[in-house]
């Protein structure tokens, strides 16, 4: 275990050299996750029964696209403006 984590400690840190606020957002990125997958079973739970495969992939689809839509039309989850501000200072 010591020797994986010695060979990846640079990537498992690396969050730590992003901003505070970066990092806030990227710990608690696995919610948004979580929610869609509830939706997604939410969903699937309605019909039960799928006739085919086809069926089951259209729904998913369409789901997700919905979701899609509302990721690309709202106020963006953050900017790397603070980012690069941070590195030309430093």
């Amino acid at each position: 275990m010591s020797k994986l984590l010695g060979k990846v400690f640079d990537e498992v840190i690396a969050v730590f050299s992003l901003p505070a606020a970066y990092r806030k957002r990227l710990r608690t990125s696995n919610d948004g996750i979580e929610r869609l997958n509830e939706e997604l079973r939410r969903r699937e739970r309605v019909i039960r029964i799928f006739p085919n495969e086809a069926s089951m992939i259209r729904l998913m689809g369409a789901v997700l696209m919905e979701h899609h839509e509302k990721w690309s039309s709202v106020k963006k989850y953050f900017t790397m403006d603070c980012y690069f501000a941070e590195r030309e200072e430093a």
